[in-house]
């Protein structure tokens, strides 16, 4: 399961077009440092382009969902960390995946006919 925690408005490189984007957020997980040892709580996030309105985003939080958030491979890219400003690079980007066997379209479109 994941939960909707944000949304945030997008651009299209293709078409220059704004959309909104839902911000997903799986359970929590432990994570050890490689510098002290220590652990500590954490959870992966993932965001997914949407075709909903600001407005409909909003009442969106807070809504969990059928999925969860895997580690993809990536070319490498410049990452700079929030509040320390150090810049690592990444070749791994986090994807929501939905349950094997769904296929999203029919289920957008299922809870169309049934709503």
């Amino acid at each position: 399961m994941v939960t909707i925690i944000n949304y945030a408005k997008r651009t299209s490189n293709e078409e220059a077009k704004d959309f909104f984007a839902l911000i997903l957020q799986g359970g929590i997980h432990f994570v050890q440092s490689k510098k002290t040892g220590q652990f500590y709580a954490t959870a992966k996030k993932a965001s997914i382009a949407s075709t909903f309105d600001e407005n409909y985003c909003k009442k969106l939080i807070g809504t969990t969902i059928e999925g969860t958030i895997v580690k993809v491979k990536t070319e490498p890219y410049n990452f700079t960390i929030e509040g320390t400003e150090e810049t690592i690079s990444i070749d791994y980007k986090w994807q929501f995946r939905p349950p094997l066997g769904t296929h999203m379209e029919e289920e957008v479109f299922d809870e169309e006919l049934t709503a």
